[in-house]
């Protein structure tokens, strides 16, 4: 399922109904996640100022993938301008860029 991701709020709800779907209780979820309670609580409640590198972490243990759609008239140079490093790039996203491999 994709979902249009439109505020801090809207990405919080997924997040939440996502742990709730998976049947684990708030802390639980973020001590399996190496992040705080409070923490979590406020990706849930869509906070504006969370830390990028632990949202993601909690998003990767939740399951879940933050994609962006690139308009076609700014694609070539987006990918141009992309840098991907071994490793870092997740198997499909070069892809969908019009690659077939991850540049080293």
């Amino acid at each position: 399922m994709k979902l249009i991701i439109d505020s801090p709020e809207t990405l919080g709800r997924v997040i939440r109904a996502s742990r709730k779907a998976m049947g684990m209780r708030q802390d639980d979820a973020a001590g399996s996640i190496g992040v705080s309670e409070n923490f979590l609580g406020k990706v849930e409640r869509g906070g504006e100022t969370v830390q990028w590198g632990k949202l993601f972490q909690v998003m990767q243990e939740l399951g879940l993938a933050v994609s962006v759609e690139v308009p076609d008239q700014f694609a070539a140079d987006v990918e141009k301008n992309l840098k991907f490093r071994q490793g870092k790039v997740v198997p499909g996203h070069a892809a969908s860029l019009g690659r077939n491999e991850v540049e080293p």
